[in-house]
């Protein structure tokens, strides 16, 4: 994968929009209902890199689920949102520190209120979470290097996702489904005989579907980065972060 600024979007280009992590930070304090359900948004995307960490950490399946799972409800009732640093912005940065004082401090108390009855704010798929886990790899992959590498991975999911969505939207799935193996691959590796034939378009077609997937794949994924910082200075910084970790 190559992803560059030149993908930035017609937004990032006229300026700095809120998104929903910048939407978070200006509101914590007054506890916006924007500023929740930009939270919530956040947290569904990205709560199984906090998974993986606490069975890095040696937290048994159902021990990560609770802690997991009573860090999101504290976390959405804004309890801690007033600790979010503008300066280091990053949602990534903030979700981990947050979770590793609440495995410090919380987790017997965690215990007594979930024995109380307390129910979930954010329901997880944690059977599928375990099933995903037992693929990492090995564990000498540190648990903090294994959050940062479940995050960018998290961050792919969002963009294909949201590419699937578009193309299905515009009755374009199938080519979609055709197509999307060639968004990692390097370019001069690409047969585009092959594509056109498998596709029923002509050569110079096909070359042109393919580029556009990949332009429009850099611009959604820097979109989603976007999203978890904040500050636009920030973008480039956390997508070689995030391309980094992909490397490990």
């Amino acid at each position: 994968m190559h992803t560059s600024s030149t993908g930035a979007s017609s937004a990032s280009k006229a300026g700095f929009v809120p998104t929903r992590w910048t939407v978070v930070l200006s509101a914590r304090d007054a506890g916006s209902p924007d500023a929740g359900a930009a939270l919530e948004s956040l947290c569904r995307a990205y709560w199984y890199p906090l998974y993986a960490y606490a069975r890095r950490l040696g937290q048994s399946p159902h021990d990560a689920q609770d802690l997991t799972q009573e860090f999101f409800v504290r976390l959405l009732e804004k309890r801690w949102l007033a600790n979010a640093d503008r300066e280091k912005g990053r949602f990534r940065t903030f979700l981990l520190t947050a979770f590793k004082r609440f495995l410090a401090n919380e987790w017997d108390r965690a215990q007594a209120q979930k024995r109380g009855g307390q129910a979930p704010h954010l329901p997880l798929d944690t059977a599928l979470a375990e099933s995903r886990y037992e693929t990492e790899p090995p564990a000498e992959l540190p648990a903090d290097r294994l959050y940062e590498r479940r995050w960018a991975l998290a961050l792919l999911d969002q963009t294909m996702a949201r590419l699937r969505a578009e193309f299905e939207k515009a009755g374009h799935v199938a080519e979609f489904e055709q197509l999307k193996r060639f968004l990692t691959a390097e370019r001069a590796t690409i047969a585009y005989a092959d594509v056109a034939r498998e596709s029923g378009l002509s050569a110079g077609a096909a070359r042109v579907a393919v580029h556009r997937l990949r332009r429009r794949f850099r611009e959604v994924f820097r979109e989603e980065v976007t999203h978890t910082v904040a500050a636009a200075e920030d973008v480039d910084e956390e997508l070689r972060h995030l391309l980094a970790a992909l490397a490990e």
